[in-house]
């Protein structure tokens, strides 16, 4: 596949796929999404061969007081994106976020089940949602959980910059997920991007999971991150009440990955060498 179009700059995703072949990576500069006609006009006097949109409002504390905002970067400007990408008949990924869904039970979230966002980041990615599989186009709506990479702010990189000053850290125990490498979610984009633009595409676009294997929580993730940084810091599982936040976050974010590698066989990898991959980078 030549030109794919990358809505988003310095975002983790967007930062990996800005190193791949084949990507044309555009920022805020270039297209604001609080401006979602600009987000349509790039793409369709650029005209390229797929669109990924990897980028958002993620704030997601911030998004309770600033939704009206979130809802036009997260909402209108992915719905432009989409009819876009449907009148030039071009694949189009959207990354979503598990927080689409209420985090209720213990079982893996499939791809088909019913979206209650507990919070206003939520909700705006579930306008987004809605808006790209109204627009009758060849996409594919990525969600996925617990982003990290060398790049940006991230979990892992919160627990290395602690360590430089903790010997004991409390993190929250009962939030249940599978944290999931940037790169690995850009490639899986990519993927994605060719298997639509197939033949059979138009049959393969819908809703997709895609995150780490095996699910942990925030507690364990952390200890995995400074067992294999070779800290020496006392990890102490708390629950969710004891760290409150302005946004409500769901305990269950495990995703059911089956669709995902059955229609464009894309695997879930495992978290724990992308922890190690991750930590390698970040030395060099």
């Amino acid at each position: 596949m030549s030109e794919v179009l990358v809505f988003g700059k310095n975002g983790q995703v967007a930062t990996e796929l800005s190193e791949m072949d084949g990507t044309v990576c555009v920022g805020r500069d270039v297209a604001d999404l609080s401006d979602p006609d600009a987000c349509a006009a790039v793409i369709t006097e650029r005209s390229p061969n797929a669109v990924v949109n990897a980028a958002a409002y993620t704030a997601v504390d911030r998004a309770e007081e600033e939704e009206p905002l979130a809802n036009i970067v997260n909402g209108e400007a992915p719905a432009a994106m989409a009819l876009a990408c449907a009148a030039l008949d071009i694949p189009f990924v959207h990354i979503s976020t598990d927080y689409v869904l209420n985090g209720q039970g213990s079982l893996p979230h499939k791809p088909d089940a019913i979206p209650a966002p507990l919070n206003a980041y939520g909700r705006s990615k579930l306008l987004g949602e809605n808006a790209i599989q109204r627009a009758g186009g060849r996409y594919c709506i990525l969600r996925t959980s617990w982003v990290f990479s060398p790049h940006g702010a991230n979990f892992l990189k919160t627990m290395l910059r602690l360590a430089e000053s903790r010997e004991a850290l409390s993190v929250v125990g009962d939030q249940i997920g599978g944290p999931t490498s940037a790169r690995k979610i850009a490639l899986a984009c990519l993927k994605a991007a060719s298997g639509l633009g197939g033949p059979d595409g138009r049959r393969k676009s819908g809703i997709y999971h895609f995150s780490g294997t095996p699910d942990v929580s925030w507690a364990g993730f952390a200890r995995n991150i400074f067992d294999q940084a070779g800290h020496s810091v006392e990890v102490t599982d708390i629950p969710t009440a004891d760290y409150p936040t302005p946004a409500r976050r769901p305990l269950n974010s495990r995703l059911n990955c089956d669709r995902t590698l059955e229609v464009f066989g894309i695997k879930q990898p495992d978290w724990r060498d992308d922890v190690a991959e991750t930590l390698q980078r970040l030395r060099n």
